[in-house]
């Protein structure tokens, strides 16, 4: 089992759209994969069609290793299953703050289902919280959306800084460029002077494509509405590339 996450500080950055297509990619291929919707916002949850079951009793705790197993759905996608997002996470920070080994917490709540899945893939929150940085640290593998813009190259900085200084491995950081318009020379020129400054940026761009703001309409990966345009392409190349870096 291999843990992948996907993460920026900031939001709005085509984080969860990356998220959700990676892991419909991923599952393609016939991998087991589990999404993790950790984000408050559960975009990922929306996007997968997965309702909250109200009336589910099993689902009014927060997810650790002994309830997990009951609060994962089934999607629609073959080999695709979904850890729902839920309005309790927001407490996860200060539960994970006062956990013995709470460093640990994201490993421990996985292993029950870690010969169940190939690959977990998961959405973060945004922001620096207790249990982003968990996440971060449990990761084999974080992939960082990036705009090609000034704000948007410097919160990679941050994060890359913040990798440092807390003594993270920030080898297992891995950023691609996002919501790209190749008209726009200014996106050209980032991309080029950010490439070169950071070898580990890996070399597939998803472009800004109206459909892949539109997953919210029809409320799948646009990989499988559309599996030929341009952006789909690209997502399967990013699972592939990322594939490759964690294996």
């Amino acid at each position: 089992m291999k843990v992948i996450s996907i993460y920026n500080i900031k939001g709005g950055v085509g984080k969860t759209a990356a998220a959700v297509n990676v892991a419909y990619a991923a599952a393609k291929e016939k991998n087991s994969v589990l999404l993790v919707d950790m984000d408050p916002q559960a975009a990922s949850t929306f996007y997968l069609s997965v309702k909250e079951d109200k009336d589910d009793k099993k689902a009014k705790a927060l997810p650790d290793s002994k309830n997990l197993e009951n609060l994962i759905k089934e999607t629609a996608y073959e080999h695709l299953d979904l850890l729902p997002a839920d309005t309790k996470y927001r407490q996860l920070d200060s539960y994970i703050s006062d956990m013995k080994n709470g460093d640990k917490w994201l490993r421990k709540i996985l292993k029950p289902v870690k010969k169940s899945y190939d690959y977990i893939i998961i959405d973060c929150p945004p922001n620096i919280t207790a249990l982003s940085e968990n996440i971060l640290k449990n990761s084999d593998a974080v992939l960082v959306p990036v705009i090609p813009t000034v704000l948007s190259v410097r919160t990679y900085e941050q994060l890359r800084k913040f990798f440092i200084e807390e003594k993270l491995d920030h080898k297992k950081l891995f950023p691609f460029f996002s919501m790209v318009e190749r008209r726009k020379s200014m996106h050209l020129d980032t991309i080029e002077a950010f490439s070169s400054m950071h070898p580990e940026c890996l070399k597939i761009s998803i472009p800004y494509n109206a459909e892949v703001e539109k997953m919210g309409e029809y409320m799948a990966p646009i990989v499988w509405r559309y599996p030929y345009a341009e952006a789909s392409e690209n997502f399967v190349k990013l699972w592939k590339k990322i594939k490759q870096k964690v294996n």
